[in-house]
């Protein structure tokens, strides 16, 4: 399989020669990846599920204090027979079959996550919504020049921007920006592309991705 040429874009969007990516990653064909859909569902899911705190709980009957005693007695009153002032049709009552702290995260191995990766990835590159870019930020941060390349590629659509750690103001010139989600290159998960309308690499985004999943699959 044949590697992908992506374009670079430099300063105001003019053109900054061009880069190749792993077809593995970047070129799966779109049949292939409309089969692998429910692999794709199945990981965002579990990613949810794991975010999910699973603290809520409510006092049940054995956690609410008082209503040890019988409120009126069994008979001659003429109301409905009750055993406590406690029980949950009265105000103040306890709460049954409410939710308790429960641990929503569901086993997803390592090669499912990284499959759905390289499927959601090559959807976005075969709709021509892979992008690369060099915001040529080195000495100090400016939303300014970032957003002078990023707004001809992507306008105002959601956008995920992945970087390298070596440079923190690429980081803080995109942090603020209200479209754009940023990530570092061995953050870059199946959900962030998913919500994503179009994912823009930094040339060193790409290459600590690009070999971080060469080594990972090596090893």
């Amino acid at each position: 399989m044949a590697d992908v040429s992506l374009n670079v874009t430099g300063a105001k969007g003019k053109a900054a020669g061009d880069v190749k990516v792993p077809a593995e990653l970047f070129g799966i064909g779109q049949d292939e990846v409309r089969s692998h859909v429910p692999l794709v569902h199945q990981v965002v899911i579990a990613q949810l599920a794991a975010a999910r705190q699973g603290t809520h709980a409510v006092k049940n009957r054995a956690r609410i204090s008082g209503g040890g005693r019988k409120p009126w007695k069994q008979k001659g009153t003429g109301r409905a027979r009750q055993g406590s002032i406690r029980a949950p049709q009265f105000a103040g009552g306890a709460v049954v079959h409410g939710p308790v702290p429960r641990d929503y995260s569901q086993r997803t191995p390592k090669k499912m996550k990284a499959a759905a990766l390289r499927y959601v990835l090559s959807d976005r590159c075969n709709a021509g919504r892979v992008h690369v870019v060099d915001f040529g930020i080195a000495d100090r941060p400016s939303t300014k020049t970032a957003l002078s390349v990023l707004e001809p590629l992507v306008a105002q659509r959601f956008t995920t921007v992945v970087l390298g750690r070596e440079n923190i103001n690429e980081w803080m010139s995109v942090r603020n920006l209200p479209t754009v989600h940023v990530l570092f290159a061995d953050q870059l998960n199946t959900y962030d592309v998913v919500t994503a309308e179009d994912v823009v690499f930094t040339k060193e985004g790409l290459e600590s991705f690009t070999g971080g999943t060469k080594s990972g699959k090596e090893a």
